[in-house]
């Protein structure tokens, strides 16, 4: 399902962290198949994949995020590597007001990847992540990336790798792999991410 030359046909940029931004990735028939088949999820943030159910598109690009191609692809444009890393898949549907302020990712993600889903998008509603020049000013940014079908953004963690996107509420469709130092870091993450999972369901947060 992924488009895995237009990917590797993406640009790299240097500045203000090492990232890529890519573009038709999946088509919009493609990316609405995989709305078609999205797991039901009724509460905001990522959930692990591993409690999530696979089927029909949404699988078939689940399937996609697993391929050695992909950490290839993301180990020459991030000049990392990547082959033997383990991945960790999460998945979003619902964004809520607070979601998406400044961070950086722990030291324990090697790089992170972003596909998106969405039909449509107004980026000045919100929801477009940032490719930031610093911690503090959400307004301060390199480049911004709008949520819509078949765009990606993926970008190696460093000290400057600071990103987010201005406050948004409703439905947001993207899947996120992330490659990780070690099975054990895996482990810990997918046993955290199912603990959340289920305090959400306690409580609905919204």
């Amino acid at each position: 399902m992924i488009n895995f030359d237009a990917l590797r046909d993406s640009n790299t940029r240097t500045t203000p962290f090492q990232y890529l931004v890519g573009e038709k990735v999946l088509t919009k028939e493609q990316a609405a198949d995989v709305r078609r088949d999205y797991p039901d999820i009724k509460q905001t943030g990522y959930l692990p994949l591993s409690k999530l159910e696979t089927t029909g598109a949404f699988k078939q690009l689940v399937d996609d995020l697993y391929k050695p191609e992909l950490a290839e692809i993301l180990s020459e444009k991030l000049s990392l590597d990547l082959m033997d890393k383990p991945r960790m898949i999460t998945v979003r549907r619902l964004s809520k007001h607070g979601d998406g302020r400044i961070h950086n990712d722990s030291k324990s993600k090697i790089c992170t990847m972003l596909i998106y889903l969405n039909e449509d998008w107004d980026d000045s509603a919100g929801g477009a992540i940032r490719a930031l020049n610093g911690d503090t000013d959400m307004g301060d940014y390199a480049e911004e990336v709008s949520p819509l079908a078949g765009n990606v953004f993926a970008f190696k963690r460093s000290e400057t790798s600071w990103h987010g996107h201005p406050s948004f509420k409703g439905e947001r469709y993207v899947v996120q792999v992330t490659f990780l130092i070690s099975e054990e870091e895996l482990a810990r993450k997918e046993k955290r991410g199912g603990f959340q999972t289920k305090i959400k369901r306690l409580f609905r947060f919204n």
